[in-house]
């Protein structure tokens, strides 16, 4: 292609216009990629999602996207705590978070956390949750009872 500048020092209007042309490419196949690594099944939730137990404690985790939100809803009246772990001020969610539930100063589980909402199902008393998240420790104290704790960091 010529690629000689037109006097002004403008480039020639066909060589804008392919610019603008590869431009726009790159942005579609940048958006293109971005849904491929979005995209999953709406069935993925619930397969991820697997209420799996640790001695006495049953526990699930998810929640990032709004079809796991909604599991995780339905299944709430089955447990008997919930926590939501977050960061920022805007209290983005945040996932793959360690987990440890105490009680009287025992380990009775630990996990990590694959999503953002926990819901945990324990012999009732009260519990320290103890999370860590890129090496920064949180912790609360929580009651079984009490669906809507939460830890940002």
């Amino acid at each position: 292609m010529n690629t000689q500048h037109l006097p002004g020092g403008h480039a020639p209007a066909v060589a804008h216009s392919q610019h603008r042309q590869r431009l726009a490419l790159a942005m579609l196949a940048a958006a293109g990629m971005a849904l491929a690594a979005s995209w999953r099944p709406a069935h993925a939730a619930a397969e991820e999602m697997v209420i799996r137990t640790m001695g006495p404690v049953s526990y699930v985790c998810g929640g990032v996207a709004e079809d796991e939100r909604q599991a995780l809803a339905a299944k709430e009246k089955d447990f008997n705590m919930g926590i939501l772990f977050t960061q920022g001020a805007n209290g983005e969610f945040l996932s793959d978070v360690a987990v440890r539930l105490m009680r009287d100063g025992q380990e009775v589980a630990s996990f990590r956390a694959a999503g953002p909402r926990c819901l945990i199902r324990a012999p009732e008393g009260s519990y320290n949750i103890e999370a860590s998240y890129k090496g920064q420790a949180k912790s609360i104290k929580v009651s079984t009872g009490t669906r809507n704790a939460q830890l940002r960091w």
